[in-house]
């Protein structure tokens, strides 16, 4: 199974079914704060949910659509990163992420975001990284942000989360932009 170690806090790790039942246990406790900004946390019911969902995930990884990870630090199950999709004809990728509110404030997704970056740019030669946030979530805003994205605009009325229709806002990465970042 795909692993990848960020440092010596936290591994990015492909989604595997063990990984079921602490997907649970993080949306069970953190259910109304991950609702603020998922649509899906709301219909999270039990493990069988994350079975399935991980069944699929693993599905379009084979398939090179996307790569899914659980988020490991210190080797607990704290969140989840994804290339949501992998375009090879655009050579880009859209990254998406959540992590377990206790654990915000400690560098945890944009150390994990830079890590999916890297690998975009270096492994799969894509030529962008995408980033949507709802318009309201600074701190994934934030991390955008500080990872030298640029706001490319904001699409309206992009989701529904449990009948609160949201703005997003798109940040993109060009390959090009963050070579020269890492000079």
């Amino acid at each position: 199974m795909f692993s990848k170690i960020v440092d010596d806090e936290i591994t990015l790790a492909l989604v595997q079914p063990s990984f079921a039942k602490e997907y649970w246990a993080v949306v069970e406790q953190q259910r109304e704060y991950l609702s603020q900004w998922l649509a899906w946390p709301q219909l999270a019911d039990g493990e069988a949910f994350f079975l399935k969902f991980i069944k699929n995930s693993l599905h379009d990884y084979a398939d090179g659509k996307s790569l899914t990870c659980a988020i490991l630090y210190l080797g607990q199950v704290v969140g989840n990163i994804s290339f949501n999709s992998i375009n090879h004809g655009l050579k880009k990728v859209e990254i998406g992420y959540w992590l377990h509110q206790g654990y915000q404030g400690k560098g945890i997704v944009s150390r994990a975001v830079a890590a999916l970056i890297h690998m975009a740019f270096n492994d799969l030669a894509m030529q962008k990284v995408q980033i949507s946030a709802a318009e309201q979530n600074q701190p994934s805003r934030a991390v955008c942000e500080r990872l030298g994205f640029t706001l490319e605009g904001i699409i309206s009325r992009a989701e529904n989360i449990s009948g609160r229709v949201v703005d997003h806002a798109v940040y993109g990465l060009s390959r090009d932009h963050w070579l020269e970042r890492q000079a």
